[in-house]
């Protein structure tokens, strides 16, 4: 997928649903739960259980969805993920050499950053887009707000902090995207299997961001 496709796909969508699965099996339901609300960006975490099979699945299961993956560390987990079929890499940092992969694969990658000097290096080694994370941490929507006089033409998609109540506001001050996971996926209603809360909870985010 070229950077363009996935640029698209990011303005459609708006938000990536985050799945950190402890049972491969909750991970296909939750899948599952926030397609069924309208969600089609999701990101399974390498470190949930089983991931490269819950990637190749739901490749399977959810053809009209972007399946990507997120939490890649080296190379050797990068180059496992686009074995399995992932068709974006989300990383908490930025490592030149997994840039360089991902992109003679031509595979979109949005490497981890905070600073501006970080986001630029990201940025100019061929990043698809970059995350910047945690952005909480930093003032939330203030900050990506005060990134966009100087680096307004990267495509920012924040996450760590991001909830159904804020995630509007990050987009109004620029962000591309914005990326969700314990909002979506509150342990609780995954150790009760409350598939329906969770594609519901989806739903309620779709519905603010439009």
């Amino acid at each position: 997928m070229s950077d363009q496709v996935w640029l698209s796909q990011l303005q459609q969508h708006r938000a990536i649903a985050v799945i950190r699965a402890p049972k491969m099996i909750w991970g296909e339901k939750m899948a599952l739960a926030v397609a069924s609300g309208g969600m089609g960006l999701i990101e399974i975490t390498w470190n949930s259980d089983r991931a490269p099979e819950l990637i190749s699945q739901l490749r399977t299961d959810l053809p009209d969805c972007i399946i990507g993956t997120g939490t890649l560390f080296n190379v050797q987990q990068l180059k496992e993920a686009i074995t399995a079929g992932a068709q974006f890499l989300f990383t908490p940092h930025t490592d030149p050499e997994m840039i360089r992969i991902a992109v003679s694969e031509n595979i979109p990658i949005i490497p981890g950053a905070l600073t501006p000097t970080e986001i630029v290096t990201a940025w100019t080694q061929g990043a698809s887009c970059v995350k910047v994370f945690p952005v909480q941490a930093v003032g939330g929507t203030s900050y990506i707000q005060s990134l966009q006089a100087p680096l307004g033409h990267i495509p920012l998609i924040p996450t760590g902090g991001v909830t159904l109540e804020n995630a509007k506001d990050f987009l109004q001050v620029g962000a591309v995207a914005v990326g969700l996971s314990g909002e979506l996926f509150p342990k609780k209603w995954v150790l009760e299997e409350n598939w329906l809360a969770i594609a519901k909870q989806a739903k309620n985010l779709i519905r603010r961001l439009n």
